[in-house]
């Protein structure tokens, strides 16, 4: 029952953080706690069901979102690069900017 607590809290904690903060790094460590949270009910109610599909998946759940994750933040480097934009709002307007300009040529 403690892991099930800890599990919704760490899912508030990145809920939170995904909605309130608008730096892709702390946005990308923020969905990084989402996903922990709910791999880690798998564990867990798979450790409740006496099922081992659970660790099984969450391992598989554990590798692909690393992966997403790499990629996520090779997107979030050259974003940075490219534009020196490291606020989420600033890329937005950055691409309402360009989209005029794209359109005369």
């Amino acid at each position: 029952m403690d892991y099930i607590i800890l599990s919704i809290t760490i899912l508030a904690i990145g809920i939170v953080g995904l909605v309130t903060k608008h730096d892709l790094i702390k946005m990308l460590i923020a969905i990084e706690m989402i996903t922990a949270a709910a791999t880690m009910n798998f564990v867990v109610f798979g450790s409740l069901m006496d099922d081992s599909l659970g660790q099984a998946f969450s391992i598989l759940a554990l590798s692909v979102d690393a992966c997403v994750t790499a990629v996520a933040l090779a997107l979030a480097i050259v974003i940075f690069k490219k534009l020196n934009i490291r606020d989420v709002r600033d890329l937005s307007e950055s691409s309402e900017q360009e989209k005029p300009a794209a359109e005369e040529n």
